[in-house]
């Protein structure tokens, strides 16, 4: 099974007529509900239903090499993950199939503070934004070299670039419903994001962590647990653009180290999954990593922000 997403809008491209020449077995595409195709438009996503192991084996390479198309093999959550940054890039710009940077000119880039470079990469490739032209080959001449693995980490680009700030890096992990593993039954109490209650946890911590766990900017309810009176922990997501739940989660400082933030975490992804959205867990700390983990995030890369001087 190859699923595959054409980024073209017109027609049958001759990089999937290629695709489907490179199997040597019955092939069958199928337009996935909902999609355009499936609707009878132009446009589409296929899943693809190869039949031989010669074509699995031709056709994955061929997707693996990738062509101007940006194929992505057998990860739809990969290449819903890649979807999102694609449009807060804000500017046409692709993950490449066959690997590697792609840098864009955005001055309206969302994956980054406004005049920053913004840098994503997910599953073997990354999209680099910068805020004007004259910063283009300054990037590149410092990604000159590096893996994609090695984008994301600030040490290496201050040796190859004159970088004056830095936000992150911070780990990408999303959830496919089908790999949630709920916590363990707990009372958890859901309230409103703007409640007194949860702006006493916010203020009981340091104005670094509150702004790091992103609870004062959420759209969903707060889904907490109390000791007595007290909220001790609580978790939510910010709605963001391309139906994505950005969580946000914070434990009291002495309530730690008791798996209170996976439990409110797994209530709200819970209540992310029942409205049809994507789960998106950003981190830097590596507690708040193993929380993802348990939750059944998959970790599919990073992002960086960076400001580059004179």
């Amino acid at each position: 099974m190859l699923w595959i997403r054409r980024r073209q809008q017109y027609g049958t491209t001759a990089a999937f007529r290629t695709l489907i020449a490179a199997a040597n077995g019955p092939v069958a595409a199928h337009p996935l509900p909902g999609t355009a195709a499936a609707q009878g438009t132009r446009g589409c996503e296929y899943l693809v239903t190869i039949v031989s192991v010669a074509a699995v084996r031709d056709s994955v390479a061929f997707a693996l090499a990738g062509d101007e198309d940006g194929f992505v093999a057998g990860d739809p959550l990969l290449a819903r993950a890649r979807q999102i940054w694609v449009e807060l890039a804000g500017v046409p710009v692709a993950f490449r199939a066959a690997g590697g940077i792609e840098v864009a000119v955005s001055a309206g880039s969302l994956l980054c503070p406004p005049g920053w470079v913004g840098i994503v990469a997910l599953g073997g490739a990354a999209i680099v934004t910068v805020p004007e032209v004259g910063l283009v080959e300054v990037v590149r001449a410092a990604f000159d070299g590096l893996a994609v693995a090695s984008v994301t980490d600030p040490d290496r680009l201050r040796v190859a670039a004159p970088v004056v700030d830095v936000l992150g890096p911070a780990s990408l992990a999303y959830l496919d419903g089908r790999d949630h593993r709920p916590a363990r039954p707990a009372e958890v109490e859901e309230i409103s994001g703007d409640h007194a209650d949860l702006a006493a946890l916010l203020a009981s911590v340091t104005a670094d962590e509150a702004d790091e766990c992103g609870l004062a900017g959420i759209s969903s309810a707060a889904f907490v647990v109390r000791s007595g009176t007290r909220v001790v922990a609580a978790a939510g997501y910010r709605r963001w653009p391309g139906e994505v739940a950005h969580l946000c989660v914070l434990t009291a400082p002495q309530w730690r180290g008791r798996g209170l933030a996976r439990v409110v975490a797994s209530a709200a992804v819970a209540d992310s999954l029942a409205d049809g959205l994507l789960p998106q867990w950003r981190a830097r700390p590596e507690p708040s990593r193993r929380v993802a983990h348990a939750l059944g995030f998959r970790e599919l890369g990073g992002q960086l922000s960076i400001r580059i001087g004179a």
